[in-house]
This record gives structure tokens, C-alpha cells and sequence, in this order.
């Protein structure tokens, strides 16, 4: 049966009510077989603290009306870039973080991730875009540097978290 993708931009101030609830669901799917992982099951905390950011913007694929795979980020605050330890800052500083790029299972090696990616990167006013991917996963890496993105340092955000390659991509 072939899949057909509709995808939907949400913005902060005019979310759906189980806007983070449907984050949490596929991200619970996604990682199933890591449920037990305490980092793993720290992520409705990440989820609700990314909603509510200022700047929050998501696309979500659909199949049907079934929720399948997502992008979400939001604009960085000027002056607290995270990337900026990695780099000489350009003229042009300001960054949308890419916080997950999210698919379930049953869904992935069809294009979705890079579909709702690139959705959520167009028309972005900011002239850069970050994200951090676990050093321990190198074909990621590699699918984000297809994606135009840049590895420019290595960073632990805090104690318990993975070591991330702090990977930028420049959006004009």
C-alpha cells in the first residue's frame, strides 16, 4: 500500500493541545526497544521545555491521520548560541536549533525525516541552524552532512548526557 506524506507546520502560540503529548508518543515509539533507558525516558521533560520555548516551530508528517515522524526546533537566544565555543561567530549570528528530527519505525527509509528537516528550515530568517548528534551514531552524522551541515566541535550539554558533534549548516 504506498504511504502518502502530508506534512503540517505547528508555531509556538498556536499549538494543539496534545501538541506535545503526540511529540512524546512518537518519540516513546521510535525508542522503544530503549525504553528502559533513564535518557530515553527523560524526554517529556525535553518535550514540554521545547513547546513552550519562544521561536518554537515543528512539522509533523502525517500518513492518513496518523502521526508519524517530526522536526522541531526554535530560535536561539543572541548571545547564548552553544555552537559559538566551536567557531569564529559570522557576521550574521543568528540560529534556529534543530532539537529532534524524529520517525517512527515503520515509516523510516522513506525521506520523511529529510521531508519535515528541510520543511522546518524553509523560509527561516535566521542565518544559521545547529543541532547536536551523539558521536556514538556516525551514519547520522554522515546523513546530516549530506544535509549541508558542518561537524565543528564536540560537546556534552550536561553531566549525563551523550557526547554530541555539534554539527552547523548555514541557511542563506
Amino acid at each position: 500500500m504506498p504511504v502518502t506524506i502530508a506534512l503540517r507546520r505547528y508555531e509556538a502560540g498556536s499549538l494543539p493541545a496534545d501538541h506535545a503529548q503526540l511529540l512524546i508518543d512518537i518519540h516513546a515509539d521510535a525508542y522503544r526497544d530503549q525504553a528502559d533507558d533513564p535518557f530515553v525516558q527523560r524526554f517529556p521533560w525535553f518535550a514540554k521545555h521545547w513547546t513552550s520555548r519562544p521561536g518554537y516551530s515543528c512539522v509533523m508528517a502525517y500518513d492518513g491521520d496518523e502521526p508519524i515522524g517530526y522536526s522541531y526546533g526554535a530560535r536561539q537566544e543572541f548571545g547564548r548560541e552553544w555552537w559559538r565555543q566551536h567557531m569564529p561567530p559570522p557576521a550574521d549570528a543568528s540560529t534556529f536549533a534543530v532539537s529532534e528530527v524524529m520517525v517512527r519505525p515503520d515509516w523510516r527509509k522513506l525521506g520523511i525525516a529529510e521531508q519535515t528537516h528541510e520543511a522546518l528550515l524553509s523560509g527561516r530568517d535566521e542565518a544559521l541552524a545547529v543541532l547536536y548528534v551523539d558521536v556514538t551514531h556516525p551514519r547520522v552524522q554522515a546523513m546530516y552532512e549530506r544535509w549541508a551541515y558542518e561537524k565543528v566541535g564536540e560537546h556534552r550539554p550536561f553531566e549525563d548526557a551523550p557526547l554530541y558533534a555539534v554539527m552547523v549548516r548555514a541557511l542563506h
